[in-house]
């Protein structure tokens, strides 16, 4: 049995609408093309982002950013500044947006069930003074990705709901999953204690800055 005769049936977008029919007025009318008050007191006190971007092929990827609560900002209503912090400097997205420069954002604050959505543009600086504005720990980013805003707006916290993400009681799910040195041990079929190499994993996260 080939993978095409196992894939399932492709939905045309009028399927799509048809099916799901038309958002309410009010639905669409919440949709910003700027940062109001609201968003700008989200983004303050959000301290994580999921950032999706794809390439010129439409190859695309999602990556999470991190930090204490405001490490993005808003330099004004239309435009947002969003630290490099180290990582794992496979730089995905800025292949990407070097290639395509829609941004997709998802802000995301503990506990709370709404969301910020922000979509629009975005380009790499190393523009001292945003920089300046990133420090923490006596450290500036060596870069920042500056988003043009092009929409805001929050969403309905129903998937949170339905997921039990911040119910304490979901976190007995991680119990299910293989440990991170499990994991990296198997994947890259190193001979090493799996326990071992989560200690080293634990001194890399301590290394944030």
């Amino acid at each position: 049995m080939t993978h095409a005769s196992t894939r399932p049936r492709r939905v045309s977008p009028d399927e799509v609408r048809a099916r799901l029919g038309e958002p309410e007025d009010m639905i669409k009318a919440k949709i910003l093309d700027h940062i109001d008050r609201h968003s700008r007191r989200f983004i303050a006190h959000a301290p994580f982002l999921t950032m999706a971007t794809a390439d010129a092929a439409g190859h695309a990827d999602c990556s999470p950013r991190g930090d204490y609560p405001g490490f993005v900002k808003v330099l004004d209503e239309r435009t947002l500044a969003i630290p490099d912090r180290p990582g794992n400097k496979i730089a995905d997205s800025f292949r990407n947006l070097a290639e395509n420069d829609g941004i997709g954002l998802l802000f995301l604050i503990p506990g709370m069930r709404e969301m910020l959505r922000v979509n629009g543009h975005a380009y790499p600086t190393d523009e001292p003074d945003v920089l300046a504005r990133m420090q923490t720990e006596a450290k500036k980013p060596e870069l920042a990705l500056v988003v043009d805003v092009s929409q805001a707006y929050f969403h309905c916290g129903r998937a949170l709901i339905r997921s039990r993400l911040w119910d304490p009681a979901s976190q007995a799910l991680a119990d299910e999953i293989a440990s991170p040195g499990e994991i990296v041990a198997d994947q890259l079929g190193l001979d090493i204690d799996p326990k071992a190499l989560e200690r080293l994993l634990v001194d890399s996260y301590r290394k944030l800055y």
